[in-house]
């Protein structure tokens, strides 16, 4: 396999911080005291950001929740995971998932958003959770507020004349028919497990440190200091996952390639890869899978980094997606580290189309769908791609800066998508 070196496209990027203090918060009765805390912590980049946000409800157990909080402007929600994020104006509310609404006393809970921003954009203020407000901010004395509604009672009378437009969204149905092709993922959430899977591995058939059997260990072009390992100590599930030790630098290559049969996968093929890693991603290009592709002269079509954020680079001529200018990026998602991850990828031989999932929600600047977008799969898109892919294989390929330390676990591989 030639490894050939990508084109390096800088990009502004800033990570920020937003550190919430512990304090206490009147819930219950007014007499008792009781910890509540909202930790809000983004990663930045011109133009976009995502954030992890842990709810920590203290002394009090949660059967569901609802945070909220409030921008100063300049940044706007686009996506979520692991809640139900909205927004409206500069107020974002947050809401649990089916899985996650069980928080216990002392506990906490995580979940993420992802949006875009304009430069100068301040950190966000007001948080609450169940209408609690956190993080030092003194409960609400606010008994005028209700008596403001009454006066806006005038205004529910003006809507009536409104309901003509209502009529107009039927002449609208018809454009929702042509979604949902794409619609089936997001709204059907997928069983978790392997059902149906040609590959499910979890690596607890692993009995020595060297990947064996079902794996084995490659260098792809040379062999240098990167080392591939079964651990015990850093898992997803079970008691074994795969260590990867990448190291910077060409040559450093070291990948875990599936020795199993994967022709019966088929050409349109579902992947599941739970994820964690040390380091994040540098701007120049690394990659952490590849796929040998028989339709592009047995070249591999690789996920891995560039600028900071995921993308998938084609080895035969270096296109990206997204493609590799700011608006590009923004329209990508870092990948988070200190953390298990669930990625998941759709690769359609067929149509030549390509999704891609981070925690079971979509990302749009990882998304070929056919039809050249600038920005995103224009580059892509510049021939004809029908891949058809072979094989699987993890692992880490630097090619100038970037060392990072990274395991997988629970890999699977299927004809249908598999979920989280």
């Amino acid at each position: 396999m030639r490894i050939s070196r990508t084109r390096i496209t800088a990009v502004v990027a800033a990570t920020a911080t937003v550190a919430a203090a512990v304090t206490t918060v009147l819930a219950g009765t007014a007499s008792a005291a009781q910890g509540c805390r909202i930790d809000y912590q983004p990663n930045e980049w011109t133009g976009g950001f995502t954030a992890n946000v842990r709810v920590s409800p203290g002394d009090t157990a949660l059967s569901s929740w609802t945070v909220t909080w409030s921008y100063p402007g300049g940044q706007r929600i686009t996506g979520g995971w692991n809640a139900t994020v909205s927004q409206s104006g500069t107020t974002v509310t947050a809401r649990n998932a089916a899985w996650n609404g069980s928080v216990p006393a002392g506990g906490s809970t995580e979940f993420g958003v992802q949006g875009t921003s304009t430069s100068g954009a301040g950190a966000p203020t007001g948080f609450t959770l169940n209408g609690v407000p956190c993080n030092g901010a003194p409960p609400p004395t606010t008994t005028p507020p209700p008596t403001t509604p009454p006066p806006t009672t005038p205004p529910p009378t003006t809507p009536p004349p409104t309901t003509p437009p209502p009529t107009t969204p039927p002449p609208t149905t018809p454009p929702p028919t042509t979604p949902p092709p794409t619609t089936p993922p997001p709204t059907t959430p997928p069983p978790a497990g392997c059902a149906g899977a040609v590959l499910c591995d979890g690596f607890e058939n692993q009995t020595g440190t060297t990947p064996a059997g079902d794996w084995s260990v490659v260098n792809p072009d040379c062999s240098g200091t990167g080392r591939a390992s079964v651990d015990t100590a850093t898992t997803h599930s079970g008691s074994r996952s795969l260590r990867i030790d990448g190291a910077q630098g060409y040559c450093n290559h070291v990948f875990v390639r599936s020795t199993r049969d994967l022709s019966t996968v088929g050409t349109v093929r579902y992947g599941r890869i739970w994820l964690r890693h040390t380091t994040a991603l540098p701007t120049q290009h690394v990659t952490i899978m590849a796929m040998t592709d028989a339709a592009d002269g047995n070249k591999d079509l690789r996920m891995g980094g560039q600028n900071g954020a995921l993308q998938w680079n084609r080895a035969s001529d270096d296109a990206t997606l997204p493609e590799q200018s700011p608006s590009g990026v923004a329209l990508s998602v870092p990948l988070p580290t200190g953390r298990w991850t669930c990625l998941e990828f759709m690769v359609d031989g067929n149509q030549g189309q390509l999704r891609t999932w981070l925690d079971g929600t979509a990302v749009a600047g990882l998304t070929a769908d056919g039809t050249p977008t600038h920005d995103i799969d224009s580059q892509w898109y510049n021939r004809t791609w029908r891949p058809r892919l072979t094989d699987l294989k993890l692992g880490w390929e630097s090619y100038g800066e970037g060392a990072d330390t990274l395991w997988y676990d629970d890999v699977a591989l299927g004809a249908s998508r598999i979920g989280c």
